[in-house]
């Protein structure tokens, strides 16, 4: 029975973690596909907005805030994903 208990566990572990770097690469993999956006810029948007919809659901003047981003950029973020 505590054999099971391990297995279960280790299992539920190595699952969520897949999860998580799914996730983040899905995240990343649509910033990333924008010109301009190398993995630094990905990674700001991501710490300021918390997710991709939240840099969606942003004007382009929040985003041209953000250090390292023109308004030119900000908007081509917002045309690439969809707004």
């Amino acid at each position: 029975h505590i054999l099971q208990r391990i297995r279960d566990e280790a299992h539920r572990f190595a699952v969520r973690y897949n999860r998580k770097l799914r996730t983040k690469r899905t995240l990343r993999s649509q910033l990333g596909d924008i010109p301009g956006i190398g993995p630094h810029r990905q990674t700001v948007l991501l710490r300021r907005f918390g997710s991709v919809k939240g840099v969606k659901g942003a004007t382009k003047e929040e985003i041209a805030r953000v250090p390292g981003f023109s308004k030119a950029l900000a908007s081509r973020v917002l045309t690439y994903l969809g707004n």
